[in-house]
Parts: C-alpha cells; sequence; structure tokens
C-alpha cells in the first residue's frame, strides 16, 4: 500500500493512460520513491475514532465559549478575574439585560456551553475505560511517566502512531508529527522556519500542552510516583533524563532570548523524542514475549 498523494508526477505531464500508468509504477518502487501507508486493524480505528471525537467536541467547546465572549464584548460586558471559575459562572449567572431577546441569546449559549461540557465528560470517561482492554495499554501506561502526559494525552498519541517501530529515528517521528522546522537553505545560507505542521493537529496541539510543565525544576510528583510503579528501571531512567533534559532545554533558550511559546514547542519536539524512546523499548518487549526463542 502506497499513498496516492505522494506519488512524484511530473508538472508538464499532462498524458495519463494505463500504459503510462504501468510503467510509472514499475519504475517508481525500484528507485525507492514511493511512499507505505500503514493500514491500522478494528481495534485501533476504533479508539483512534473515539479519540478523535474528543478533540472535536473539545474544538466545539472552544468554538462555544469564544461566542459567549465576543457576545458579551458587544455590550460590553467584561470580567475582571480568571474566565470559567466558580465566580465566572456565578458572574455570568447572575447577568440581567434590558432586552429579553439578550438575556434569551445568554441563557442559550450557557446551555450549549453545558452540553459540551458534559460531552467532553463522558467522552473522557469512556477514554479512561477502554485504554485498559486495548492492546496498546502497556505503551500508554509507559509514556505516562513523562511528565505532563496524562492518559488521555498517551492515548492520543499512541492512537494517530500506534506501531512506534515503524520510524526509524525519532526524527521520523517528530517530521511525521509536524513538529519538525520547515527550511529553505541552500549553499551556505540556512533559514528555518515554523514548524511544517503536518499530520494530525489534536495530537500535536496535546504534546504542546504536555510540554509546558518543563517550565518548572524537574522532580518527581506523587502523581508520576503513582504511574511509575511496577515500570522497569529502564523506563524510569528515560523518564527522569526527560525531566532533567527538557526543563534544561526550556530555561536556556528562554535565557538566549527565545521567547516562552517558541521554546515550548522546541520541548514539546524533543518530548516527542523520549515518547518514541519509551514505546520501542515497550514494544520490543512484548515482541520478545510474543515470540519465545527457539529451545
Amino acid at each position: 500500500m502506497v499513498a496516492p498523494s505522494l506519488i512524484p508526477r511530473k508538472p508538464g505531464d499532462k498524458i495519463k493512460t494505463d500504459r503510462r500508468d504501468a510503467m510509472m509504477l514499475a519504475q517508481l518502487p525500484r528507485a525507492g520513491q514511493l511512499t507505505q501507508v500503514w493500514v491500522p486493524d478494528e481495534a485501533y480505528e476504533a479508539m483512534r475514532d473515539l479519540v478523535r471525537m474528543r478533540a472535536q467536541a473539545m474544538k466545539d467547546l472552544r468554538k462555544t465559549r469564544q461566542q459567549l465572549h465576543s457576545f458579551l464584548l458587544r455590550h460590553p460586558r467584561v470580567f475582571p478575574g480568571k474566565h470559567w471559575t466558580k465566580a465566572h459562572r456565578r458572574w455570568l449567572g447572575e447577568m440581567k439585560f434590558a432586552h429579553p431577546a439578550q438575556h434569551l441569546v445568554l441563557e442559550e449559549l450557557l446551555a450549549r456551553i453545558e452540553r459540551a461540557e458534559e460531552l467532553c465528560d463522558r467522552l473522557k470517561k469512556a477514554i479512561v475505560e477502554l485504554v485498559p482492554q486495548w492492546t496498546l495499554a502497556p505503551v500508554v501506561a509507559a509514556v505516562q511517566t513523562l511528565r505532563g502526559v496524562s492518559v488521555l494525552v498517551a492515548a492520543t498519541v499512541v492512537a494517530q502512531v500506534d506501531n512506534f517501530s515503524r520510524f526509524e529515528s525519532p526524527r521520523q517521528l517528530m517530521a511525521y508529527l509536524g513538529l519538525n522546522p520547515s527550511e529553505h537553505s541552500s549553499g551556505a545560507t540556512i533559514r528555518r522556519s515554523a514548524i511544517t505542521k503536518t499530520g494530525n493537529s489534536p495530537t500535536r496541539t496535546c504534546l504542546v500542552e504536555a510540554a509546558w510543565t518543563y517550565r518548572h525544576p524537574a522532580r518527581v510528583t506523587q502523581i508520576i510516583r503513582v504511574r511509575l510503579a511496577g515500570l522497569p528501571e529502564p523506563i524510569r531512567a528515560i523518564a527522569w533524563k526527560a525531566q532533567v533534559r527538557l526543563s534544561s532545554r526550556y530555561r536556556k533558550l528562554v535565557a538566549t532570548g527565545k521567547s516562552a511559546p517558541k521554546a515550548i514547542v522546541a520541548v514539546a519536539r524533543e518530548l516527542v523524542g523520549f515518547i518514541w524512546a519509551i514505546a520501542r523499548l515497550v514494544e520490543s518487549k512484548a515482541t520478545a514475549i510474543a515470540v519465545p526463542k527457539a529451545a
């Protein structure tokens, strides 16, 4: 199986026949210019659908909240504190408008937000309940030893990648997730700009959000200590090495003048490398158990 969109084509070739296609498909594999496509199984695709549904629900929730903020700014009504706290929700509930139509709009928007929050909670609970039954549950559990990687982040990343062994190096996985910088270099001139943003956007967003935890010094919190229970020492060592390196990486980037968002994206890119290392370690161990040595 190959990706049709990645088959190289000549810009000036305007003639398409079966004979030409057969010749092209015979020449390209020999030249190594075809990109293989990995086909998931039904169980994996089902979990991916659930993760994608939650990502879409979170997107709808953010959109509805933004509509409410825009509605309030038009009047204008501005809350002085942090949004979506108990005080903010109480402020929204006590708000009054002169015209009944405006009050109706407010109530409908609040009802939409409440329904969207309930859907997100149901999908989150479903993911937490179904992950232990998944064949990739050991990988999800091992990846959670990394700081900032909750069960939702781990399930999202694993559902997008599934088989980490199909990536020969962590750089390939970084490029697959769109976290590597774009480049336009020639000769002695090197120009790198923003990340490519290829691949799955919700997965990339989860990784960037997880990377924000590395602003703080490295330490083993109670949550991480619970996740580490029962896992082998090599995974523990990788998780601690990730904390030390990524926390130091963030401080160095900020000290050199990089903005915090750019530094966090760089940390998220390196975080993918540690996720790859842990997942490969778990997969290799599972393969060794599944295929015992011959007597």
